[in-house]
């Protein structure tokens, strides 16, 4: 069984492992450079669940993307009221390279 931590960042929790690539909300760093997640909720290692966490979470910072265009449509029936709005999030893809 590998080892997993579960940390929040951006108001989401994920659950991470060694080398895993996920996207969070953007994090303002540049490309290349290592970030660390303090909030870490629970560490799962080769002594069970451990809920107090002793340490951050390390990552790299892969690249900065954007998300899938959303789109919000407004509409008032009889009136001629129409309104559209689209919306790209800002994702930053990091790969974790250590657990505490």
């Amino acid at each position: 069984m590998s080892a997993y931590a579960v940390i929040q960042t951006g108001g989401k929790q994920y659950k991470v492992s060694e080398g895993d690539i996920l996207e969070v909300e953007k994090l303002d760093a540049e490309a290349g450079a290592t970030v660390s997640f303090d909030s870490v909720l629970a560490v799962s290692g080769g002594d069970g669940l451990s809920l107090d966490a002793n340490g951050p979470v390390q990552a790299e910072v892969l690249e900065h993307i954007k998300g899938p265009k959303l789109l919000a449509f407004k509409k008032k029936r009889r009136k001629g009221y129409t309104r559209r709005v689209g919306h790209r999030q800002a994702y930053t893809k990091v790969k974790i390279t250590g657990l505490s």
